[in-house]
Formats: structure tokens, sequence, C-alpha cells
């Protein structure tokens, strides 16, 4: 993992390879049951059926998404007997969470501005 000081600055140009692998990655973010995996492991590490209860998914669909998770490097897991623990990948991952969140809680109140504003128009 990369240190801090080692990154790229955020304003840096972008490149098409880049641009491709951002939105591979981003794939993650496809299903709500990844996302409230990862969601879950905010609190930190947890098995698979401690996951599976947290989100309410089934263990068979928390293991398949928590695969996909894996894959792209969002989590990282550990093997301790038949007992498989998950954490995040990396340090960045919750800042990145709360961003997301952060940018629909302001998506969601411009509709709702928007909402008013042409209802207030039309009355």
């Amino acid at each position: 993992m990369a240190h801090p000081l080692e990154h790229r600055p955020a304003t840096a140009p972008l490149a098409h390879d880049d641009a491709d692998a951002l939105a591979d990655a981003m794939r993650a973010f496809g299903t709500g049951s990844r996302i409230r995996l990862l969601w879950a492991l905010l609190e930190g590490e947890r098995t698979v059926e401690q996951l599976a209860e947290a989100t309410e998914l089934s263990q068979t669909l928390a293991s398949q998404q928590l695969r996909v998770l894996r894959d792209l490097r969002f989590v990282a897991v550990r093997r301790d007997g038949r007992h498989h623990h998950y954490r995040l990948y990396s340090h960045h991952l919750p800042a990145l969470l709360a961003a997301i969140r952060h940018h629909q809680e302001h998506r969601e109140e411009a509709t709702e501005s928007a909402v008013a504003a042409e209802a207030a128009a039309s009355a």
C-alpha cells in the first residue's frame, strides 16, 4: 500500500488507463449488498457469519459479494481455522464511504428542493 506522501495529487490529469482502472474498481459500489458489507466493516474485522447477520444477507450471498470485494481489493481476509475474518483493505475506505454517503445526501436535498420549487410554481 502506498504511503500518503507517495500518492499523486487528486488534481493530476487522469490517463485513459487510470480512468478505466478506477471505473473497474467502482464496480464495488454496483450493488447495495456490497455497500452494506463495506459499511458493516467500518466497525472493524468481522466473520462472514457476523457480516451476514449485520447486513441481513444470506451467508452464501455475503460470501459471494465478499469475494468480489476481495478481488477488487476493497476487503482483506484473515483465515482462522474454518473462519474467515474480513476487514477493509485500505485506510482510505472509511473516508471514501463517508464521501459517497454525503454526496448522496446532497443529491437527495437537491431533489427535494427541486420538487418543492416545482410544487410552489404550479400552485
